[in-house]
Order: C-alpha cells, then sequence, then structure tokens
C-alpha cells in the first residue's frame, strides 16, 4: 500500500489560497461579549437557516438555493459529508480498470463541488455546519456502495482490516468496526491511514475559509473516545495551519439528558460548541423547558457557550417532530430560549428551505434587527394568565419585550420596569407582515391579544414620540 499521498495540509492548492479567500479575516467564532452566540466582523450574530437537501454541495441548483436563503435573511446551513442520495459522488476516484474505487485517488469533480459551495455559502456570509462523518453512509445499503468498504476497494481486504462487508443493522447498534479504528479502539492502521487522508482532504478546502463549523458525527452511538479523537484533531491541523476552529458532536439520544450528551456538554476544551437538535424531537411547552434547561445547565457548570439547532423536525407528513405548525413554533421557540443557530430540517422531515420556512426565518431576522438581541433573556416570569404552551417571552426589561403566540391566545406583560408610554407592533410571521405601533401606558400590566389565530409576536418598545397615538396601519 502506498502513503506517499498521505501529506500534510496544502492550503495553496486547488482553485483559492487562504490569502485570496474573501472572508479568510473574518471567522466564526465564539462572541467574547456574549458567549452563548457566534460573532464574525466582531459582532454577534443570530444563525438562521433551512435548506432542501443536508448535503447542499451535491446539488445542481447551488447557487439560486443559497440565493434564496440570503434573500430570506438566512444564514446557516447543513452539510453532512455524505454521499448516498441518487446523483451524489464518492469522494475517491473510481477505477475502470479494477472495477472499485482507489482510496489513494480523488474525485476531483467531488472536491471541486465542497469548494464551490463552501467559497459560494462565504461570499453570501452563510455558515456551514460540516459533518464529517456521515453516519448513515456508513450502515445498511448505503454501507453496500461506500468506497471504504472492503469490497468496493482496491486498498485493503477484510481479512486485514476486519471491516464487514454487509451492516445491515441501524446506526445505533455499532455494528461497522469503521467507528473503531482509532488507536485508543482497535488501532486499524490500514483503515485510520485512510480516514486521515480524507480529514485531511477536507481540511484543504474548508480551512480556506471562516465560516465553516466542524461536527463529528450526524447522531452518533459510538464511544466518546472517537469523537475526541477527530475533534482533536481536526483543531490540531487548524492550529499547524493558523486558523482556530470550532468543534461539535451530535449524539443520538433524544433525551439530552442522557449520559452521551454529557461528552459535548462537560467537555469545552474539546467541544467548543453544543448542538442540541435532537431536542427538537419534543413539542409544545416541553420543547421550551427542556432547550431552556441545557442553556441553564451550561451557565451553571461554568460552560456557557453557543448550543446550535442544525436540524429542526416537523412538516406535515413528516416523520418527526409533529406538524408544519409544530416545526413553525420549535423554530421561533429555539431562537427565543437562546440558541445561537438554528435550522428547518431537509423535506420530508423538515421544512427545509419551503415558502413558510423563508417567511419564519425573514421574521426572525426582522425582530432581530429590531431589537438589543443578544442583550435579552427568556423571561416568562413576566407573562399573566398564560396557560402552557400559550406564549413566551424574551425581553430586556425596560427596553424590548418580545412575546411569541404559537396559536391566538390572551396574556398580561409585566411592563413595570418600562417608564412612559410603551409602543405595540404585532407580527404575523407567516404573512411576514407587520402592523401598528399602537402606544400604551408602560409601569402597568399590558393586555395582549392576538389579532387571530397564526403565528404572532408582539413586539413592546418604549414609545414613539409621535403627536397623537396610532390605532392600527402598516410599518
Amino acid at each position: 500500500m502506498a502513503t506517499a499521498a498521505f501529506s500534510g495540509l496544502a492550503l495553496t492548492a486547488g482553485p483559492r489560497t487562504l490569502a485570496g479567500s474573501a472572508r479568510a479575516a473574518d471567522p466564526i467564532t465564539v462572541s467574547p461579549t456574549h458567549p452563548q452566540y457566534w460573532s464574525r466582523g466582531g459582532n454577534p450574530v443570530l444563525l438562521l437557516g433551512g435548506s432542501k437537501e443536508d448535503n447542499l454541495f451535491q446539488i445542481p441548483d447551488l447557487e439560486e438555493h443559497l440565493d434564496l436563503l440570503a434573500d430570506a435573511g438566512g444564514n446557516y446551513v447543513r452539510c453532512t459529508m455524505s454521499s448516498r442520495d441518487q446523483g451524489n459522488l464518492w469522494p475517491f476516484r473510481f477505477d475502470e480498470t479494477a472495477g472499485a474505487y482507489d482510496l489513494e485517488r480523488w474525485n476531483d469533480e467531488y472536491w471541486a463541488r465542497f469548494e464551490r459551495f463552501l467559497a459560494a455559502a462565504d461570499r453570501r456570509g452563510i455558515v456551514v455546519q460540516v459533518e464529517i462523518w456521515a453516519t448513515f453512509d456508513f450502515y445498511r445499503e448505503s454501507w453496500d456502495a461506500n468506497p471504504f468498504n472492503p469490497k468496493n476497494n482496491v486498498n485493503y481486504s477484510a481479512e486485514r482490516t476486519k471491516l464487514p462487508l454487509e451492516v445491515p443493522t441501524h446506526p445505533v447498534y455499532c455494528d461497522n468496526r469503521f467507528f473503531w479504528s482509532i488507536p485508543a479502539h482497535d488501532n486499524n492502521m490500514p483503515v485510520l491511514e485512510f480516514q486521515q487522508r480524507f480529514v485531511d482532504k477536507l481540511l484543504s478546502y474548508s480551512l480556506r475559509h471562516g465560516n465553516v463549523l466542524y461536527c463529528m458525527d450526524n447522531e452518533t452511538s459510538v464511544t466518546a473516545a472517537w469523537g475526541r479523537f477527530w475533534a482533536t484533531y481536526i483543531k490540531e491541523k487548524a492550529t499547524e495551519a493558523g486558523r482556530t476552529v470550532e468543534t461539535t458532536e451530535m449524539w443520538d439520544p433524544w433525551d439530552l439528558d442522557h449520559v452521551s450528551h454529557r461528552e459535548s456538554f462537560d467537555h469545552p476544551d474539546t467541544y467548543s460548541f453544543v448542538d442540541i437538535s435532537q431536542n427538537n424531537h419534543q413539542i409544545g411547552q416541553a420543547h421550551w423547558d427542556n432547550g431552556l434547561r441545557q442553556i441553564d445547565r451550561l451557565r451553571r457548570a461554568g460552560h456557557l457557550r453557543p448550543v446550535t439547532n442544525v436540524k429542526t423536525y416537523g412538516a406535515d407528513g413528516g416523520r418527526h417532530g409533529g406538524d408544519t405548525n409544530e416545526a413553525v413554533a420549535k423554530f421561533i421557540r429555539s431562537a427565543f430560549f437562546g440558541a445561537s443557530a438554528v435550522r428547518f430540517h431537509r423535506p420530508p422531515s423538515g421544512l427545509g428551505l419551503s415558502e413558510t420556512a423563508q417567511a419564519v426565518i425573514r421574521g426572525l431576522r426582522d425582530l432581530s434587527d429590531r431589537t438589543a438581541w443578544f442583550d435579552g433573556t427568556p423571561h416568562n416570569e413576566l407573562l399573566g394568565d398564560r396557560e402552557q404552551n400559550e406564549a413566551y417571552c424574551r425581553a430586556l426589561p425596560g427596553r424590548d419585550y418580545a412575546v411569541y403566540f404559537p396559536d391566538d391566545g390572551s396574556v398580561t406583560l409585566d411592563l413595570s420596569a418600562l417608564d412612559g408610554s410603551a409602543s405595540v407592533t404585532w407580527l404575523e410571521v407567516l404573512e411576514k407582515r407587520w402592523s401598528g405601533p399602537r402606544l400604551v401606558a408602560g409601569g402597568a400590566p399590558l393586555s395582549l391579544d392576538t389579532p387571530g389565530p397564526g403565528h404572532w409576536i408582539a413586539l413592546v418598545q418604549p414609545g414613539l414620540r409621535r403627536e397623537r397615538p396610532v390605532a392600527g396601519g402598516t410599518e
């Protein structure tokens, strides 16, 4: 087996150099002033997104899709390094003579697609959360076609590597020894060599761009040592290249109190952010309570850092997370309880970048731009006459109060911290329409009654200077 192709990061290889990257000096980092959020260019940023696929670099209409997201105010997508869908390319070149893949030779078009995607997202200010190991590509039918399967490559045998030729089980059973190759487990050097080579190749493109977050796996059930190994490796390679990167792991259990999730929560030196997408299997009040509890948990432990929701489940006819209305509610609730990044999962299990998804992204972007969003915190205690899941409050008392209603409802809002008059405007989220403002007295409880059914957000701020109150109209 030749090893000459094994090399360190070559940041000058490919169509763009590090110095030529438009945003190379503007990396995504944890905000120094608001560590619960991300920062770019020295300013905190709220990441909102949705997409029709998880491996966007493989789709043919990439530029149009990213334009659609950016036009809606979105700036966050997921990128699984997956090849299991029809029409997808694998990262390795197929040797026609041998009738198998050669893991020492690259499929240039696969990597050209990846680079075009990263550059296109970077130009639009879109942050990409890359998942290094696309778990489901290594099980069942996908493993049957995967170049890493010994029967599909010319580089190693099943006898030498002890890798299975068939894995008929779900990834939760961890039956593929591919994920046990690291020195702490099988120390399977023939496999680990090519795994390292794949990661090095990925980093040779991604480290040119400052818009990349790194997640080790998708819904993994393997041991914590696997994720730690690759997170540490990626961070060290980045350091050697003069870069700093942010890493996380995504665990399979839907219960965020499951002990496996502690590996992300309790080890900030390994994982600089925490993905809590599995919370999106919860619905209603439980979704809010559980998500908020995770942020409180980080704060109490002294490890407050960004939490991301790269997969918001739910769609009419989907398998997970409720219907379309619940998906909209989960997306908004996640932003309100303090998630740093929220994205709609791909169809059919999510809303993708549908018109509904675009409306929600646009509405939340408008709302966050009108408020001191990063200084606000959840304040449901300011709501009176509230039933479970009726309304949710995010506020900077005395300045901004945003109250979200998943459906029609009526609550009171404590404005004792706001002196003088208050301005009330309403956002009908799915219609993308603001109405108001209406001036009311501050300093006392304010009754908030939704104008009708649907998803509504009331924004209450210090009163505008007007000659007389305005009862209606559109801003």
